[in-house]
């Protein structure tokens, strides 16, 4: 398979869809599957706290580093064939940890798991920008937000039935061996389903760039990851303040670079800006409160990690129908529709403190859910569609590498955000308060794009 190609007209197959959410679908699911695996992996391998914390971080911190990279390499070398090489590698890692003998394999194959979903995810975005366009766009990225939500849910559910089935006596093992099979079934059908076109423009790889903004990524990630566990110890303090001055220095090596990493005619796209907040600040909240109601519900109700990861099914189902379905809302109000959802999403956090401020009502905390997940689908979907309605197919790698990281860092910060609060607090009635301000200020942001048709 050369990594260079001709350029061709993107010709969409049925199966096109299909083969780049399934990848979408196991490298997002893949971020919590493990947490469940976590005790289990500790006393087989003979692990440490900081094996352990690598582990289920590792994945993570690389795949939020490498996004943007390998969103560039797609743009140079075909969606296509950066999405095969991302999903070999992925596959390749997932066995590789199945069969990992200490926790020092383990962490370095975690490591180029991560790699491989950072090859892979970028092309994602970028195929549905380059293969579907209006309404048929707009159903794609509503089943991409789906699968966002879903895989997150399945992750948790998932992880805690395999490693209680304790599957011919491997315990946690088959949480990284159920990709392999999926892994190598999806390869067989993405090579004879995905359009072969190759990239539209042939830029240089912006060196310079990737190396200051994976740093930058990188010294934000780290100790957002592993603060808490450490006491927020000062190396993770001056890390952050050394990641706010590489993104000052990011800025300005783009100034100078002759095929930036992030053009700016991106950024200037209407919109663009306005809808990377807001999908931010919703992918915030929704890791956050995944992470914390988590914690609440095995660590104070004691409830077993399949049944907490059951009690989350009505925010996906919620997020899923509201992601897909938000264009078939009668007459033209979908400018309007982010921020009346980004209320919706905070009423719903604002009713999970209330069905769990005073012990644990059912049948509320299920209401709460679902109205929080309808809220955060409804104002997901359109701010991405909003936000990659405008931008130039030859510029589609480029931005749909931006969105993803946006999507990525936003739940990194927002698990260690909320986390460490509800953590600090053991409340998760002030939790959910938190979480409600912070949509509705996504929701604030979304006011300029009241401005675009």
């Amino acid at each position: 398979m050369p990594l260079t190609s001709t350029p061709t007209p993107a010709v969409r197959t049925p199966w096109l869809l299909t083969v780049v959410l399934v990848g979408q679908f196991m490298a997002v699911l893949d971020v919590s599957i493990v947490n469940v695996a976590a005790p289990v992996i500790r006393s087989d391998l003979d692990a440490s706290g900081s094996d352990l914390q690598m582990v289920v971080s590792g994945y993570t911190v690389v795949y939020a580093m490498l996004l943007v990279t390998g969103a560039r390499l797609g743009g140079r070398h075909g969606g296509r064939t950066l999405f095969l090489y991302g999903l070999a590698g992925f596959t390749a890692a997932s066995l590789a940890c199945g069969l990992a003998a200490s926790a020092g394999q383990l962490i370095a194959f975690r490591l180029l798991q991560g790699a491989g979903a950072a090859l892979m995810v970028p092309q994602v975005l970028s195929m549905i920008q380059t293969n579907f366009e209006g309404a048929a766009r707009s159903r794609a990225l509503g089943r991409y937000a789906a699968v966002l939500s879903v895989a997150a849910v399945t992750g948790q559910v998932l992880g805690g039935v395999l490693v209680s089935a304790d599957l011919f006596g491997a315990a946690w093992r088959p949480v990284f061996l159920v990709n392999v099979p999926i892994g190598l079934g999806l390869f067989a059908l993405g090579a004879r389903a995905l359009p072969a076109g190759g990239p539209v423009r042939h830029r240089p790889v912006d060196l310079p760039g990737l190396v200051t903004l994976s740093l930058a990524v990188g010294l934000l990630v780290v100790p957002l990851v592993l603060g808490h566990e450490r006491g927020w110890p000062l190396w993770g303090w001056v890390a952050m303040a050394a990641s706010a001055g590489l993104a000052v220095v990011f800025v300005l090596v783009e100034r100078r670079a002759a095929a930036p990493l992030v053009p700016a005619r991106v950024l200037r796209a209407p919109g663009a800006v306005h809808a990377a907040a807001v999908v931010f600040g919703a992918m915030a909240t929704y890791g956050g409160f995944l992470f914390a109601l988590a914690l609440h519900l095995q660590g104070v109700l004691g409830e077993s990690p399949p049944a907490a990861g059951l009690a989350f099914v009505p925010a996906a189902a919620g997020f899923a129908a509201a992601g897909i379905g938000w264009r078939r809302v009668p007459g033209h109000p979908h400018r309007f529709m982010i921020i009346f959802s980004c209320v919706v999403a905070a009423l719903g956090y604002l009713m999970l403190g209330a069905a769990l401020g005073g012990g644990h009502d059912r049948p509320l905390l299920a209401a709460a859910l679902a109205v929080m997940g309808a809220g955060l689908g409804g104002a997901f979907s359109p701010a991405l569609a909003m936000g990659l309605a405008r931008t130039a197919p030859e510029d589609a790698a480029d931005a749909s590498g931006l969105f993803a990281m946006v999507n990525q860092l936003g739940h990194v910060v927002g698990v260690a955000v909320f986390g460490s609060l509800y953590l600090g607090t053991g409340s998760i009635t002030g939790t959910g308060t938190a979480l409600a301000v912070t949509v509705a200020a996504a929701g604030v942001c979304a006011l300029p794009l009241l401005r675009h048709r």
